[in-house]
Order: C-alpha cells, then structure tokens, then sequence
C-alpha cells in the first residue's frame, strides 16, 4: 500500500540538479552528435565508474559528463528527458538547479544554456503537465568574483530564472564566501537557497541563514549535530531539501537505516524528500521515497507529511499549492 501511495501521490522536487540527470546513454548520444570522445568504451563502462568515496569524487565524474552539453537542443533534450521522468513519478511542480558556470567556462554561452533549458520548460507545461522552474547556482569552489560575473549575466534572463542556489565542493567553502553576490541577488528579487550540512558542519547552515539569508537549505542533514540548530530550524519551519539516496551513494550515511531523516520529523523539522542527481546515485524522487521509507519503516502519515512539506515549501502559487493539497486528500481517500 506504501509502494501504492508514493506512486500515486502527487509531489513537489526541489533538489533536482539538471546537468545530474544526464543519463549514460543521453550522454554517449549527445557526445556523438557534437562529435566528443568519452574516456569510457561503453554505457556499462561509465555505471561501473559511479562508486564515489566522497562529494569530490562525484564531482569530478560530473563535470567531465558536462562536457557533451554544448548546442542549445542539447541543454533541451537534457531538461526534457528528466520533466518525462518527473511525469512519471507523479511530479507536478520542480524547481531545477543549473550550474552555468560549470558551461560558461567552456565557451557555451550563458543564452544557449537557459534558452535550451527554458525551451523545455514551456513545452513540459503544456505538454506533460509539469510546471518547472529554474534555480541558478554558484559554484563555491570558484571565487565569488566568478559568482559576481555569473550573476550579471543572469539579470538579463532574471524572468527566466526564480532563484540562486550555491552548490559544489562543500568542504572549505563556507557560504559566507558569497556574501556580496547573495546580496546582490536578493536585492534583484531572487529566491534563495544554499547547499549546507551535507559534507560541511552545522556552521554552514547557520552562515546560509544568518550571512546569505537563504529562505530554505539544500541537505542540511548536520544539523542534527547543533540541538540549538535543530530549534531554530523548526520554530522557523525552514524547509530542508533531503536527498536519502544521495547521501547514501557520496558515503555521507553508510546506511540509509541511519538516516536522520525520522529523527529530523520526529523534531519537527520541514523535511522534503528529493533526488540530487539521480542519473548518479541511482534514483529519481519515487525511488528515493521508496528506499528511504523502507529502510526507516516510514508509515504513511510520515509519507504525507513529508509530500505535503514540499509543496509547501515550494515556489508554486497558494492556488497551486491549495489544488494539489485537494488532490492529496482525493488520493488519500481511495487508499485505505
């Protein structure tokens, strides 16, 4: 019946990176149409390379796999590939993370990457019944001059994207790095959010709230190390961005039975459910639902709760948000 309802329940995503859903076979395709080699003899080859040690090993796979994404149609057929996948799983509403400067700094241009992923994102409207929208994110690995550029180049696409992120290498780079640029963003009206607490400390997180003003935090699993964190998290219902099966894959938990997520709604926290970069770690957003609520024994009201966390933490309308609160309750009631 568990199985039953996460299939059927409609959902919110919003930790989704686009260029993580590049699947192996999307990616030998697209490096054959633009005629780039892959150091990878096969599909099966490149699955065999994704056993990550940590975030950096993934890291550097992930980057290399950027490397096929060149023409506008590519950046299309990547986005489109994924919002079929998210019609699959039930999902109605998904904010997508892109890293330009992971394109920029190879010569594609900033218009080809949101033109291409933008392109998708109106034809999965009408289409599949997706609605998407575009969260922009900084690399904290590069300098926040880099972040600064990346940011002006987006403001001429500002009604294209809804919000910056910060995401890449944790460990080092603390958000308060970019405190200038998330600055600026906010006062060019965009949402915030910031990758914390998934390699990095709890001192992460409490730098994307207080230094950057971050409205939601991406990971977030370490805060369960600061009970002082944890409090102020769930007064102010900060919505949470978990990904089980990606914590599972980078090592960050070395068993999704350890998780912290029960314990993280056990107090009270904003907990969402969603899929990193499932091309990756094996699993987009139902599969992660699955595992995690097997390896937890999640009942089905926890399974709610967490679906109705985030749509709520979502950037959808209130007429959105109330209309897929009903559909929940339809669900609800055909499922004893």
């Amino acid at each position: 019946m568990l199985d039953t309802l996460i299939t059927r329940l409609p959902k919110c995503e919003m930790h989704i990176h686009i260029e993580g859903s590049l699947e192996p076979e999307l990616m030998f395709a697209l490096a054959r149409r633009n005629g780039i080699s892959l150091p990878y003899a096969s599909v099966e080859a490149l699955r065999q390379a994704y056993q990550f040690s940590n975030l950096q090993d993934f890291l550097d796979i992930y980057y290399q796999g950027m490397s096929v994404l060149i023409t506008e149609q590519d950046f299309y057929d990547l986005a489109w590939s994924y919002l079929e996948r998210a019609r699959a799983d039930n999902l109605v509403h998904v904010e997508m993370f892109f890293d330009p400067q992971g394109h920029t700094a190879r010569g594609v241009e900033f218009s080809t990457v949101i033109t291409g992923l933008h392109r998708a994102i109106l034809d999965a409207r009408q289409s599949l019944g997706v609605r998407a929208s575009l969260i922009m994110c900084f690399l904290r690995h590069l300098d926040e001059a880099d972040a600064e550029r990346t940011l002006d180049a987006a403001l001429a696409f500002k009604d294209r994207i809804v919000g910056v992120g910060l995401d890449s290498s944790e460990t080092g780079h603390p958000p308060s790095k970019f405190k200038r640029v998330f600055n600026r963003a906010r006062d060019a009206g965009f949402f915030l959010s910031a990758h914390a607490g998934e390699e990095g400390p709890p001192s992460y997180i409490w730098e994307a709230l207080d230094v950057l003003g971050v409205s939601r935090i991406d990971h977030g699993i370490r805060s369960m190390e600061d009970q002082v964190l944890v409090g102020r998290l769930a007064r102010e219902k900060t919505a949470l961005t978990v990904c089980p099966l990606s914590n599972l894959r980078l090592r960050v938990v070395d068993d999704l039975a350890k998780h912290p997520l029960r314990r993280m709604l056990d107090k009270g926290l904003v907990v969402t459910v969603n899929s990193d970069d499932p091309a990756y770690f094996g699993g987009y957003v139902n599969q992660n639902y699955r595992a995690v609520s097997d390896a937890l024994g999640l009942h089905r009201d926890e399974i709610v709760t967490i679906v109705r966390h985030g749509i709520q933490a979502s950037l959808m309308t209130p007429s959105e948000k109330n209309e897929t609160f009903a559909e929940i309750n339809r669900v609800l009631a055909t499922i004893a």
